[in-house]
Order: structure tokens, then C-alpha cells, then sequence
């Protein structure tokens, strides 16, 4: 398990995990394309996620092809998660998602919401307010 982490703590080697994986039965030249270090470094960094049994290297005639091997970091989820906490830990994820969603989007109102402007009142005429106020005592009495 030791190993596993020591191969994810590289960024390199993680960014070849992901090519593996979009791309199964990638070779060496394949994957060094990706990258700008020389063929040797990648293959360094290939016999690490091999050590960690995260790659699965396979001969078919001169070319040797690289697929993705999922076991050890499903072990290492398994380790530390229950199905209780998986299915929690999915409600956080789903949450999550919702918040950013509803916090990248304007606010919408309902189209029976009237919003007036702040100070309207101050800006009446004393005529219109005197009005008002007749109004406001009218509904007041009955």
C-alpha cells in the first residue's frame, strides 16, 4: 500500500495514470508524446506505477502495451470506507455540487414579486403623500 501512495505522490505519474486510463493499450512512445522529458524519465516513472501494481504491462510482439489497474486504490477505498460512509460521503458530494450550482447562478424572481425602489416615498409630491395618507385612513376605519 506504501507503494501505491509513493507512485500517486507524483504528479508526472499521475497525469500517466490518466492517459492510461483514457487510452488503454497505449505503448511507451505513445505516452512520451505527452510529455517533455525524455523517453527514459517516463519509463522511470512507469516501472514506479508497475512496482505499485497500478499498471499492467502486457508483450504483444515488439510493442508492449500499458493498461490501468484499478485494485490497488479500490483496496485502499475499501480500507477506510464502509457503505455507510460511502453513501454519505456521496449526499456531501451531491450537496456540494448544489450550492455551487445555485451560488453560480443570478437571481431570479417570481414575475408576481413587485420590488420597488428604495426612497420612492421620498421623491413623492406632499400632494401624493397627503393622498396617501387619506387612503391608509380610510381602509383603516372600515
Amino acid at each position: 500500500m506504501d507503494n501505491v501512495f509513493r507512485a500517486l505522490a507524483s504528479r508526472v505519474r499521475r497525469k500517466l495514470l490518466d492517459l492510461i486510463k483514457e487510452h488503454p493499450g497505449s505503448s511507451v512512445s505513445d505516452l512520451c508524446t505527452a510529455f517533455e522529458v525524455s523517453r527514459i524519465a517516463v519509463m522511470k516513472h512507469l516501472r514506479v506505477l508497475e512496482e505499485s501494481q497500478l499498471i499492467i504491462l502486457q508483450k504483444n510482439g515488439r510493442r508492449r502495451e500499458i493498461y490501468f489497474n484499478v485494485v490497488p486504490i479500490q483496496l485502499i477505498y475499501d480500507r477506510w470506507t464502509s457503505e455507510y460512509s460511502a453513501f454519505w460521503a456521496a449526499k456531501a458530494v451531491d450537496l456540494k455540487f448544489f450550492i455551487e450550482d445555485e451560488l453560480s447562478q443570478p437571481k431570479k424572481l417570481d414575475k408576481d414579486v413587485k420590488v420597488e425602489k428604495p426612497g420612492k416615498e421620498l421623491n413623492a409630491s406632499p400632494a401624493k403623500k397627503a393622498g396617501k395618507a387619506r387612503n391608509t385612513k380610510k381602509v383603516q376605519k372600515n
